[in-house]
């Protein structure tokens, strides 16, 4: 049983791991769109919509993590 928690946990370490990479490169994205200096109304939704996605991405795993 303990080495099945012990693997359960690397697991979910690792998938964390992952989670916070794909936060960090949508967040680096939303940053990138909202400095390009084109359509800024065009930019700036883009930039939202961006952000909103890492909003529910973070939000979910926040729901979905147990607390320790």
């Amino acid at each position: 049983m303990s080495q099945q928690l012990d693997s359960l946990k690397a697991a979910v370490a690792a998938e964390a791991t992952v989670i916070d990479s794909a936060i960090a490169l949508i967040n680096g994205l939303a940053a990138q769109i909202a400095a390009l200096p084109a359509d800024s109304a065009a930019i700036a939704q883009l930039a939202t919509d961006v952000k909103a996605k890492s909003d529910a991405l973070a939000t979910a795993v926040t729901v979905n993590t147990p607390a320790t």
